[in-house]
């Protein structure tokens, strides 16, 4: 019997700049498609076991989304823009960006599958030649149908089919009233609101286990020492501070707040964590250790590094990727994805039948499970609960439906969760004799430090923090409590992930205008002047251009 631990991992950066207003729309629009989708395609196998990570930040923005649609006083542009009675009346600069916004999505299957949209799209390039002009040209009812299609696309595969509503205005193509509008915002606020209580729902049922990331996804282990990108990479470049100020006391604060907020909305603390692109070290397993958490969760190169260090052989995959370890000294279990099967689903089987990407993960599971060693072998697939699905076809319907349907029925692989698991077998876990400081990405860190843009942010944010010790404690408790949590986000690793010149530029632009933003916010609300520099791009030059992209990381 091979045990099988899906683990999804929900997360969207804060998107709120400084006075809370969004400036990209990725999480609604990922709650309406991804995640009410796997809600759904649980909820219809009962028998399917997994894992669903939710970051704090995710969940805290859900909420706020959920005010916004009961309040219809959107503060995010793109959801406002929905229920705009007056879209003629835009200026150049918000038909610009309404317009740019409403194509960012994967054209193959999110436009050109439905002829209406396509047509939009279509209109649009014959016209784009021609700049403001072709801006001023467009109507506001082509604005109108340009905004309801981009939700439409945007909405979930199971609640299209659950909504003859949502198919007869797709069956429509045009002509879009505000009344009409109005009913999708209405129908849209039902599904994010009632995310948080479904998943709920399945977990106290058992169907599956809720667990979290620290809460404004920081990578802990180089909050808690820089030189833990260099286990991996010893010439790696380091930021010229030497030290993040009181990394220790900053990494408990975003357990212990992760902690909080998941008892807030789930009724129970997280026994587990994936911690922020499962960034691990020795120290930050002894911190999670001491916290409690009972199991964590990192990246297939960690592991190999880990055993290479100890001196053990890597030449049977099967043996050594399909057993939980135990750091030594240490009571948190640790479980390693499994690479090549995640990678499967997240980029390889978006272009296979679905019948087809069922039956050859299945066989690769078989395999993996004739070949494993030990009395109770356990894989893990772990990977983004969002990204992958916009290039599969209907979002992934047909692949995870059968897939969830083939997985509760087979009799040698049986889906479970890591609290389960470790319940049932809890003598199953290996001595790790060291653990090798790294993430999911490579192995290493230098997704978020090493470029000169990354250790100038890592820099800046050194900077701010030295000012918060020294002045946080004077300020009156709700300007204290705004400025932890401006620190908070700040010390999130998504602005480090787009920082330097290697990713598309607008989203470089946009992580970091925002960044700088926060920062400036954080200066202001401990009544201390902002640095100068903050009012220069940090990732001077931008990031490359890349035309008809969308963002892979937090984003589309």
């Amino acid at each position: 019997m091979l045990n099988l631990v899906f683990c999804w991992h929900f997360h969207q950066p804060d998107y709120r700049d400084a006075d809370g207003h969004y400036q990209l729309p990725w999480t609604y629009l990922h709650a309406l498609k991804d995640y009410a989708d796997m809600a759904a395609h649980l909820e219809a196998a009962p028998d399917m076991r997994c894992v669903v990570n939710f970051v704090p930040t995710l969940v805290e923005q859900l909420d706020d989304y959920s005010e916004q649609f009961a309040s219809g006083a959107p503060r995010d542009p793109l959801l406002a823009s929905l229920i705009n009675p007056d879209l003629a009346s835009l200026d150049l600069t918000s038909r610009r960006q309404l317009v740019a916004q409403c194509f960012k999505l994967n054209h193959a299957t999110m436009v050109d599958y439905f002829p209406a949209y396509r047509r939009l799209y279509i209109l649009w390039k014959t016209l784009e030649e021609s700049g403001d002009t072709a801006l001023a040209y467009l109507s506001g009812q082509y604005l109108a149908d340009l905004v309801t299609w981009y939700h439409l696309a945007w909405t979930g595969e199971t609640i299209r089919r659950a909504r003859p509503d949502l198919l007869a205005l797709m069956q429509q193509g045009e002509g879009y009233t505000l009344a009409q509008r109005r009913a999708l915002f209405d129908l849209y606020g039902e599904y994010v609101s009632s995310l948080i209580p479904r998943y709920r729902q399945m977990a106290e049922r058992g169907q599956i286990e809720l667990s979290s990331t620290p809460h404004s996804h920081p990578i802990l282990p180089l909050l808690l020492d820089f030189a833990a990108a260099r286990d991996a990479r010893p010439d790696v470049a380091l930021p010229a501070t030497l030290a993040y100020p009181e990394g220790e006391a900053r990494a408990s604060e975003h357990v212990r707040a992760a902690v909080a907020t998941h008892l807030a909305h789930f009724g129970q603390p997280p026994a587990g964590f994936w911690p922020a692109e499962g960034g691990v070290s020795e120290a930050t397993v002894r911190l999670f250790a001491k916290a409690g958490v009972k199991w964590a969760a990192s990246g297939e190169g960690v592991l190999r590094h880990s055993l290479v260090k100890a001196g053990r052989g890597l030449e049977r995959k099967s043996e050594w990727i399909t057993t939980p370890y135990r750091l030594a000294g240490s009571e948190t279990t640790l479980f390693f994805r499994d690479d090549h099967l995640s990678d499967l689903i997240g980029f390889e089987y978006k272009g296979w039948h679905g019948d087809d990407a069922v039956r050859h993960l299945l066989h690769a599971l078989d395999e993996l499970r004739r070949q494993a060693a030990g009395p109770a072998p356990v894989v893990s697939i772990i990977m983004d609960g969002e990204n992958a699905w916009e290039y599969y076809p209907y979002n992934g319907y047909y692949f995870l439906s059968d897939l969830f349907k083939a997985l509760s029925a087979h009799t040698m692989i049986r889906p479970t969760t890591f609290s389960e698991y470790l319940e049932l077998h809890p003598d199953a876990a290996r001595e790790l004799p060291r653990l090798a400081s790294g993430s999911w990405v490579y192995g290493d860190f230098t997704t978020w430090i090493g470029d000169s843009a990354k250790n100038r942010g890592w820099d800046w944010l050194c900077a701010a923090k030295t000012a918060f010790d020294a002045t946080v404690e004077m300020l009156p408790e709700d300007e204290a409590a705004s400025a932890e949590a401006l620190l908070k986000s700040c010390e999130s690793s998504d602005w480090f992930w787009w920082f330097g010149d290697y990713n598309p530029a607008d989203a470089v632009d946009s992580f970091d205008r925002v960044y700088r933003q926060k920062l400036k916010r954080l200066y202001q609300t401990l009544r201390i002047p902002a640095p100068a520099y903050l009012d220069t791009p940090l990732c001077r030059g931008g990031g490359h251009s890349e035309a008809g992209g969308v963002m892979r990381r937090g984003g589309a």
